[in-house]
């Protein structure tokens, strides 16, 4: 592993989390240049381990693993037992981060509950990724991603109209709550910098997703009513949707007046233009049905390229609707160096999707793909003074 050269160079995290959500946030502080050490169960390690096929090439690494768990070091300890506790309270000793996404007071019988650890470790910035939150009546539930995304309400908003709710195609909420974490672990810096204090951050993936429920949340709000799903279609814009064409389907990204004018004058709508049920965007909200038998009439009669070539020549949104084979050939993402190559303990390279945050000072860096079970073990136990002798009987009691 080289050194780290991101902006949270020289901050130790304890990891304690598994899965995605909480690995995606100390993914992201690890590849802000933080030391992540990872603690996982010995012999069994983070449950994403097991989440496969497929594996990384040559490898019996699962892809899973490999997505959220680069630039970390990987210790196995048994934090069951109290010498495995011993290690994880030598890590806190020079550790400014603890992030975790064990069920709401499952810590606390290993004394590692942030309210055991605040008072030796005033300045320990521990994080807490839930389900549902360190209060209220859900907090001792578990959380899973299609759970939340059911109970927030996505589900209600995604899918056809008459079919059934559906969810996002990726573990939305587990991202974003991963995501949110993040954010709290650096305003929480920022206080620490300025007072010395430690503090903890509650994320519960409920509220998360509730937060993100954005333009659809307020609508709700400001009528108290239910939105409808629309399945490709925006509730607040027409056309802003999923059209068909002479070979496949676009999307069609009409954000305002002026652009719906400038496409209707060029390609044979100028008609359109003087019906008050198209005149304004809020006309067409409320003649959707309409506005879309209308213009599919006329998508369907040009091949995909072409309407992209002549929208995007006009400033027009609009895109395919591409595979991922297509998402990772698209000269853009590959200029965007959006997957990189890295070089895996088993010997292999892997890619691995890229950070998206770019600094132009201190960028993310990657110093080593997602380490083996219990690859970096002896290394750290050797930096928190463990000798030859004492890091065997670890071994060999089956604490590390």
């Amino acid at each position: 592993m080289t050194e780290p050269t991101g902006p949270l160079k020289g901050l130790r995290v304890v990891d304690l989390t598994r899965v995605l959500a909480g690995p995606t946030c100390t993914q992201m502080l690890a590849d802000l240049g933080a030391d992540v050490v990872k603690i996982e169960r010995p012999e069994a390690g983070d449950d994403t381990r097991g989440f496969a096929p497929p594996y990384m090439p040559n490898t019996r690494e699962s892809a899973y693993f490999v997505g959220v768990n680069r630039n970390k070091k990987s210790v196995t300890l048994d934090i069951a037992k109290p010498e495995g506790q011993a290690v994880v309270h030598k890590l806190l000793e020079t550790a400014d981060i603890l992030v975790e996404n064990f069920k709401v007071g499952a810590l606390a019988k290993y004394g590692l509950a942030y309210e055991q650890l605040r008072e030796t470790y005033p300045g320990l910035i521990y994080c807490s990724i839930t389900g549902f939150g360190q209060t209220g009546p859900y907090a001792p539930r578990p959380g899973y991603d299609a759970l939340i995304q059911a109970m927030g309400g996505v589900m209600s908003l995604t899918g056809e109209p008459e079919g059934e709710p559906q969810k996002v195609g990726i573990p939305v909420a587990d991202l974003f709550a991963g995501l949110y974490g993040t954010i709290g672990v650096l305003a929480a810096l920022r206080h620490k910098q300025a007072t010395g204090q430690g503090q903890q951050i509650d994320i519960g993936m409920l509220d998360t997703h509730v937060a993100w429920l954005a333009n659809q949340g307020m609508n709700y709000l400001s009528t108290g009513e239910n939105p409808p799903r629309l399945g490709n279609q925006h509730p607040n814009i027409v056309p802003y949707q999923v059209f068909p064409t002479a070979d496949g389907y676009m999307v069609l990204s009409i954000g305002n007046d002026p652009t719906f004018e400038r496409f209707c004058r060029n390609f044979g709508l100028e008609h359109l233009l003087a019906d008050e049920r198209y005149a304004t965007n809020a006309a067409r909200v409320g003649n959707r049905a309409l506005v879309t038998e209308t213009l599919t009439a006329v998508t369907k009669t040009r091949p995909t390229r072409d309407w992209i070539e002549k929208l995007e020549a006009l400033k027009i949104g609009c895109g395919p609707i591409n595979t991922l084979k297509d998402v990772f050939a698209d000269p853009h993402v590959v200029a965007r160096n959006m997957v990189v190559e890295m070089e895996h303990a088993s010997g292999q390279t892997v890619k691995v999707i890229a950070n998206p945050v770019k600094l132009s000072a201190t960028p993310p860096d990657y110093r080593s793909a997602a380490p083996l079970l219990g690859q970096h073990t002896e290394e750290v136990l050797r930096g928190l003074g463990y000798s030859e002798e004492d890091i065997a009987r670890l071994k060999a009691e089956g604490i590390a």
